[in-house]
């Protein structure tokens, strides 16, 4: 649901007032707040600006030109395998944080209103940067992957997020499926994990989906029928249907591939031979209901037949469509988010398997700078890395 609050603009004003009569200042101006040229006595100046802020600073629909985070995180990867993995995990977040401020917004706001930039507030009023529910549990599956698998630690992490706030962008949750949240609670008393998961048709939102994006680097050189387990297994920690299961396995084998080297459309043919050869024994009644994906060409639909709800098949369906109908990441990740719906899921999703194909070096410094606990996430990925 969209929380009402005064706009930027609104808030600037009382501040005006506030500080000609020497008050103490009410705005957050969060990428002012991070901003090396920001006078940290007097909020009301800049450097870059002198005596003013900039109009830009003044929305929050677009961040200042001449903004520059005062704390650089330096990513240089030394191989072509780092930089698949940094661009798939930052690549994922960045685009979560890209999505956050108008998730639930419809096509037509979008359209209207397209964005284009970082933005922060809006339906959370988060700040610039900050990540949802989608990103925390992906960095609880990687914490818990970087020592092994285990269902009982990574259920534990989840349990973790959820009650106290573990791998949280601003030791918060703010936003989180129905599904998992009765997932987790279920997990919290003693319940089996893996018995856990919602196995009704109706619990098939993308929440699995979501945060399965480390399994593509912890299994890309697994046997098949020990890569389908444990896929269905993490998956059955909160969504259990199978169909919510067919989706992340989709999911991840194509970004295996792209890890392997092959292009985007290369990769799309093998997931579609991969699905017919391994899935069709125990997936035969719901693979039908990826069709759009598995038996026609997804980047040949019109886009006002690609749905961006948070039903899983529709949000798998609107990154392949984003993916590959784009040429960069930033195409892919705007592409996403103007579509409406859950923007922050779908351009997620997208921007892991975009971040893996064009790896971190197409992804904006501004935006990685921007994101909230860039150096706990990249300490991650690292020490991520020195596991797999």
């Amino acid at each position: 649901m969209k929380k009402n609050h005064l706009t930027l603009e609104e808030r600037w004003a009382m501040d005006v007032e506030i500080a000609k009569a020497g008050g103490t200042l009410i705005t957050s101006i969060p990428q002012c707040e991070i901003c090396k040229y920001r006078i940290k006595e007097n909020a009301m100046q800049c450097e870059k600006y002198i005596d003013r802020k900039p109009k830009e600073t003044l929305r929050c629909k677009k961040e200042c030109p001449k903004f520059q985070h005062e704390h650089i995180l330096k990513i240089k990867p030394e191989t072509k395998e780092m930089s698949q993995l940094l661009g798939a995990i930052l690549g994922f977040a960045v685009a979560d944080a890209l999505g956050v401020p108008v998730e639930f917004s419809s096509r037509e706001e979008r359209q209207r209103d397209p964005v284009q930039e970082m933005r922060a507030y809006g339906t959370y009023h988060q700040f610039f940067g900050t990540w949802s529910d989608d990103s925390s549990m992906t960095f609880c599956l990687m914490d818990s992957l970087k020592d092994g698998y285990d269902l009982s630690d990574i259920s534990d992490k989840f349990c973790r997020f959820y009650y106290e706030n573990y791998w949280t962008p601003h030791n918060k949750v703010f936003d989180i499926g129905k599904t998992t949240v009765q997932a987790i609670e279920k997990i919290k008393i003693g319940m089996i994990p893996i018995e856990c998961g919602g196995k009704s048709e109706n619990d098939n939102g993308n929440g699995s989906l979501m945060r399965v994006l480390p399994l593509a680097f912890y299994l890309v050189d697994a046997p098949t029928k020990e890569k389908l387990r444990i896929i269905g297994d993490i998956s059955s920690l909160t969504h259990a249907h199978k169909r919510s299961k067919v989706g992340c396995i989709i999911y991840v084998e194509y970004a295996i591939n792209l890890i392997k080297g092959y292009n985007k459309y290369e990769s799309y043919k093998n997931v579609k031979n991969f699905v017919a050869k391994n899935l069709q024994e125990d997936y035969a009644d719901e693979i039908i209901n990826y069709k759009n994906i598995l038996k026609e060409d997804i980047s040949n639909l019109s886009q006002k037949n690609v749905r961006s709800s948070g039903y899983i098949v529709h949000s798998l369906e609107a990154a392949f469509w984003s993916f590959l109908t784009s040429e960069s990441y930033d195409e892919v990740i705007f592409k996403a988010i103007n579509l409406g719906g859950d923007t922050d899921t779908i351009a997620a999703i997208a921007g892991g398997v975009a971040g893996i194909y064009y790896g971190v070096e197409a992804i904006s410094s501004n935006w990685i700078q921007c994101l909230a606990r860039k150096d706990d996430i990249y300490d991650l990925i690292i020490r991520f890395a020195q596991s797999i």
